[in-house]
């Protein structure tokens, strides 16, 4: 049995808890400290050392990050601070913790803890894993293996981003109803099902948890089914990847 740290580096929190990766299930109740103002790299990397600290687990650290992530590197700042471009997030986190970090996507983290333990598991051909929060994250798996980075949050949807159309964030500050959103949400994976014909699509994050209200108005050509390990994917998929190093 592995237990090793995970964290899901969040815009509002960061939280981090060990993992047994071989269950995919939490070994202690999560620890949490809100998203520094302004999230800039310093802060946030105190923060990731607050939590390593707070927890008696050796190894290898893994860290979510949104944003598009080469070798520990964001390429990308969508939602988060434009200093993070360009800085080595992974040695960072190292530096700070005094141990070996890795840093991964975030939607690429909860697809790899939905692929191994939750509604992925076991199933074959092309998956598509989309988190829906303050943005839209995406994560592409064929016969198993991860296509790290895409970026389906950003597909042109009518002139306009996928996520400023059909993100969580969007149903609320628009005030749209469920009805509204579904047919939004529904464009963006008809949209996915034109580039890759998945065989299956797992919409995570937070609002997954009220998936009766909205996945039965879709109507997809692919299997649509809510993620199972909800808030825990993030820190479950980047302690597993810590794993494969």
């Amino acid at each position: 049995m592995a237990i090793l740290l995970g964290i899901d580096i969040g815009g509002t929190g960061i939280k981090g808890a060990p993992v047994d990766t071989d269950r995919g299930a939490l070994t202690a109740d999560r620890f949490r400290i809100p998203t520094p103002d302004g999230a800039l790299p310093e802060d946030v990397a105190r923060v990731v050392g607050e939590i390593a600290k707070h927890f008696d687990v050796s190894g290898t650290i893994g860290a979510t990050f949104p944003a598009v992530i080469r070798r520990g590197v964001p390429l990308t700042a969508a939602n988060v601070d434009a200093g993070w471009i360009g800085t080595d997030a992974q040695a960072l986190f190292a530096a700070e913790v005094g141990r070996p970090t890795i840093v991964i996507n975030d939607a690429d983290a909860a697809g790899i803890a939905e692929m191994e333990h939750g509604a992925g598991k076991d199933r074959s051909g092309t998956v598509v894993m989309l988190t829906l929060g303050t943005g839209i994250g995406s994560a592409v798996f064929t016969g198993g293996v991860l296509v790290a980075n895409t970026e389906f949050g950003h597909l042109d949807i009518r002139g306009k981003a996928a996520e400023e159309r059909a993100s969580d964030k969007a149903r609320e500050g628009e005030d749209l109803s469920w009805e509204k959103w579904a047919h939004r949400l529904n464009e963006v994976i008809a949209e996915i099902e034109s580039l890759l014909w998945p065989d299956l699509v797992i919409i995570g994050g937070g609002v997954s948890k009220k998936h009766e209200k909205f996945l039965p108005l879709l109507e997809t050509k692919t299997e649509v089914v809510p993620a199972q390990l909800l808030n825990e994917a993030g820190i479950v998929g980047a302690a597993i990847a810590a794993s494969r190093v």
